[in-house]
């Protein structure tokens, strides 16, 4: 071992680079080379920033908005977000309240960091945000993975989370609609979650809603603090600008919570990034504030997508594809396709052969279950467009007939 691996710190030791920009990266390379590859591993919209929100931010720098802010939020974007979390989930914040980041995973990071020690344990449903776990680990506290499969739609049931806590547990990490899987908790589903977590009162909720407005169950969406009202002080209720106004370069991610959590994570903030940039904050500001129409127009063509990628992955030999209810992902389940052998006689032992076999056979690139907690499966992003994705799943039906 080299002398600068040894003086790595163990924090380090304990995390590992992201499976999907690892896979996006790998996408670059093939198609600089010129292979004509689809990439369907990056979690990003592929609509544009709204002009207004672009306006804004213009405007801001014009106007000399160009200096520090306060550390973790100015008082126009709290503001805006207290009444999003008024307007969209019911839930009513002061500033204090209110905490605003470099992104969601910032919030995460914040959030943890700021109360988690070693020997603590944070409960993670499984498929999970590849990032989750290894956030927990970097703190020195534990993940506790609880895996909800195919057949229960990717949503943990209650007794699963009853058998998880233990007196160790700090929090329950809780993301609905899910990156990888889209499934969504509705409400009846969060109160039987919040009638186990009421015996526990040690145990504090993050629940992360970066894709509530990614959203096509003919239910609203709910939040758990808003369906639980008597959680509220435990809960850590996360969302963001990233993924329904297309600002996923912006960097803003925000939360409400209890004022002693967010002052907790505005002092770790002080001695870290400082504020966020003081012209996405401006931006973020104009899209909380302003016209939410364009979001039902965009909801629409990622339903649309959804239905043909679940139908065609429905129909590739081998392959169960649940119907996720928001965000813009499937999570098909590839059990029926291990231990097949590929066309050139390698045998298919787990899903990162898979992926590995998508992407050399018919060149398609998604990203292995192994990276989000549950395998076998794969994740497939469809927010492309209709043709990319129609040629997407029609390689991969080819793909998966050719194995025997």
């Amino acid at each position: 071992m080299s002398a600068d691996i040894e003086q790595l710190s163990k924090a380090l030791e304990r995390i590992k680079p992201s499976p999907t920009l690892a896979m996006t990266q790998r996408v670059a390379e093939l198609k600089a080379k010129g292979v004509d590859v689809i990439g369907l591993s990056a979690g990003e919209p592929d609509f544009d920033t709204p002009d207004f929100v672009k306006e804004a931010a213009i405007a801001a720098i014009r106007a000399g908005k160009t200096k520090y802010t306060n550390v973790d939020g100015t008082p126009e974007l709290k503001d805006a977000i207290i009444a999003k979390f008024k307007r969209d989930n019911d839930l009513a914040y002061t500033r204090s309240q209110i905490t605003v980041n470099v992104g969601g995973k910032h919030t995460l990071f914040n959030a943890l960091v700021a109360t988690c020690n070693k020997g603590d344990e944070v409960i993670i449903p499984a498929p999970y945000w590849v990032s989750y776990p290894d956030i927990v680990a970097f703190t020195g506290a534990t993940p506790v993975i609880v895996k909800a499969n195919a057949n229960q739609l990717y949503r943990m049931l209650p007794e699963q989370l009853e058998k998880a806590i233990t007196p160790k547990t700090r929090w329950l990490l809780l993301n609905s609609p899910s990156n990888p899987s889209g499934a969504a908790y509705e409400e009846e589903e969060l109160a039987a979650l919040g009638e186990v977590l009421r015996r526990h009162p040690h145990v504090m909720i993050l629940t992360d809603d970066m894709y509530e407005h990614v959203w096509y169950a003919p239910t609203p969406f709910k939040t758990i603090a808003q369906v639980c009202p008597d959680l509220y002080d435990r809960t850590l209720t996360m969302n963001g600008c990233s993924k329904a106004y297309a600002m996923t370069g912006w960097r803003i991610g925000y939360a409400g919570g209890p004022e002693w959590l967010i002052k907790a994570m505005a002092m770790l903030q002080s001695q870290s990034t400082s504020n966020p940039c003081s012209i996405s904050q401006a931006a973020a500001t104009a899209a909380l504030t302003g016209p939410q129409d364009f979001l039902e127009e965009r909801n629409e063509a990622f339903e649309k997508r959804r239905d043909m990628v679940v139908a065609m992955l429905n129909d590739a030999p081998g392959l169960h594809c649940p119907t996720p209810e928001g965000a813009f992902y499937v999570y098909p389940d590839a059990s029926e396709l291990m231990g097949k052998t590929t066309p050139d006689g390698k045998v298919i032992k787990s899903d990162d052969d898979l992926i590995d076999y998508f992407l050399d056979s018919v060149q398609v690139a998604a990203v292995a279950g192994s990276a989000f907690g549950l395998s076998p499966a794969f994740r497939i992003s469809y927010a492309t467009s209709e043709s990319v994705l129609k040629e997407a799943c029609t390689r991969i039906q080819r793909a998966c007939a050719a194995l025997k």
